[in-house]
C-alpha cells in the first residue's frame, strides 16, 4: 500500500506544466471501471445500511416514547401505592380501636359467663321472686330488675358480636385494598423495566448500525478517491502522451495528492488544510495565485455553469449576497460530479459529491 501511494505521487506530480512525459499510460480503462464498480458497490452498501439505520432509529424513536409513557404511568401508581399505605395505616388505626372494643365485649360476656356458672349472676332475682313471701311491691320490684338484667346482657352480646364483625370488615378491607395496589404497582415496574430493556436493546442496535455506517461511508470515500486517483493518473499520462495536461487538470491532480491530510482552521499546508488554503496551494501549484479567502476566490475568474465543469473549476457553497462572506466553503472540482476538498474540523482532505443544497455557482480561476 506505501509503494502505492509512493507511486499514486510520483504520477500526480508527474502530470505538472513542463514535466518529463512518461511512456506508460498509467491504469488501464478496464481498471478505472472496475474502481468506479467498487464505489458503486459500497455506496450500494451504505445506501442499505442507512436505511436500516433509519428504520431502526424510527423504532428507537418510539420505544423511548413508550418508555417515557410506561415510566410516568409507573411513578403514577408509586403515587398510588403511597396514598394506598397512608390509608392501610390508617386502616389498621382504626381496626387496632375495633379490635380493643371487640376485646373489652368479649371480656364483658366472659364476666357474665362466669356470674352464670358460679351462681351469682342475674338468675338471682329470679329465685328471689319465687321465694318472696312479701308484698306485691317486692315482687315487681324484682321482675324490673330481671328484665333490665336481662336486656343489659342481650346488649352485651350483641356489642360483641357487632365489634367482632366491625373488626374482621376492617381486616378485610385493609389487606385487600393494600395488596391489590402493591400489585398494581409490581405490573407496572415490570412492565416499565420490560419497556427500558427494549430501549436499551434498540438503541444498541441503533449504535451498531451508526458506526457500520460510518465505517461503510469511510470505505466509500476511500473508495471514491482511490477511483479518482486512477481516472485522474489515467487522464494526465493520456494527456502527457498526446502534448500536456491543462491548468485545471494539473491543479485538481495535485490537490488529489493531499487526501487524508487534516482539516485545520486557518491552515494552508503542507500537513493540513482548510477548504481555501487547499484550493489555493493546488492552483499556486499551476502559477496561478489566489488570496486564502472564500470571498475573492469567488471573483478569481469567471463563473462557470454547473453543467459546463471542468477539472480544476473552484465550486462554491453558501448563498451569494453583497456580503461575499456569506459564500463559506470551496472544493475543486475533479470531474464526475465529484470535488476533492478539505470539509471541516475533525475530518480529513477527501473526494465527495459536489451535490449539496448549498451549492451556489463554480469558477474557472485565470
Amino acid at each position: 500500500m506505501r509503494a502505492f501511494g509512493a507511486g499514486l505521487l510520483a504520477c500526480c506530480l508527474a502530470v505538472m506544466p513542463c514535466a518529463p512525459v512518461e511512456a506508460d499510460p498509467g491504469p488501464s480503462a478496464r481498471d478505472v471501471r472496475k474502481a468506479r464498480q467498487a464505489v458503486r458497490e459500497r455506496s450500494k452498501e451504505l445506501g442499505a445500511t442507512t436505511a436500516k439505520l433509519a428504520t431502526a432509529q424510527s423504532r428507537l424513536d418510539q420505544l423511548a416514547a413508550e418508555v417515557e409513557r410506561l415510566v410516568e404511568a409507573y411513578n403514577g401508581e408509586v403515587v398510588r401505592l403511597r396514598q394506598a399505605e397512608e390509608s392501610h395505616a390508617q386502616a389498621r388505626a382504626r381496626l387496632a380501636a375495633a379490635e380493643a372494643e371487640a376485646e373489652r365485649a368479649r371480656r364483658d360476656v366472659a364476666l357474665l359467663a362466669m356470674e352464670d356458672y358460679t351462681g351469682l349472676g342475674p338468675m338471682d332475682p329470679v329465685v328471689g321472686m319465687v321465694l318472696d313471701r312479701g308484698s306485691a311491691d317486692g315482687f315487681l320490684h324484682r321482675a324490673s330488675v330481671l328484665g333490665h338484667l336481662r336486656g343489659e346482657r342481650t346488649a352485651i352480646l350483641a356489642r360483641m358480636r357487632a365489634a367482632q364483625e366491625v373488626a374482621a370488615i376492617l381486616r378485610t378491607q385493609a389487606a385487600n385494598a393494600y395488596a391489590a395496589q402493591q400489585a398494581v404497582s409490581e405490573l407496572a415496574r415490570q412492565a416499565k423495566t420490560a419497556a427500558e430493556a427494549a430501549v436499551a436493546r434498540q438503541s444498541a442496535e441503533t449504535r451498531g448500525l451508526r458506526a457500520q455506517a460510518a465505517r461503510l461511508e469511510r470505505r466509500l470515500d476511500a473508495a471514491r478517491g482511490h477511483a479518482q486517483r486512477l481516472a485522474s493518473k489515467r487522464a494526465a499520462a493520456v494527456s502527457g502522451l498526446t502534448g500536456g495536461s491543462t491548468m485545471g487538470d494539473a491543479a485538481a491532480n495535485w490537490a488529489l495528492t493531499q487526501l487524508g491530510k487534516p482539516y485545520v482552521w486557518a491552515a494552508d499546508g503542507p500537513d493540513t488544510y482548510d477548504c481555501s488554503g487547499l484550493v489555493m496551494r493546488a492552483w499556486e501549484k499551476v502559477g496561478v495565485r489566489l488570496d486564502h479567502w472564500t470571498g475573492t476566490q469567488w471573483t478569481s475568474g469567471p463563473h462557470i455553469p454547473i453543467d459546463q465543469l471542468h477539472r480544476g473549476d473552484l465550486v462554491f457553497f453558501g448563498h451569494i449576497s453583497d456580503d461575499p462572506g456569506t459564500i463559506h466553503h470551496v472544493g475543486i472540482y475533479v470531474g464526475r460530479g465529484q470535488m476533492v476538498h478539505a470539509p471541516q474540523t475533525g475530518d480529513v482532505v477527501r473526494v465527495a459529491p459536489i451535490w449539496r443544497g448549498d451549492l451556489v455557482g463554480a469558477t474557472r480561476p485565470r
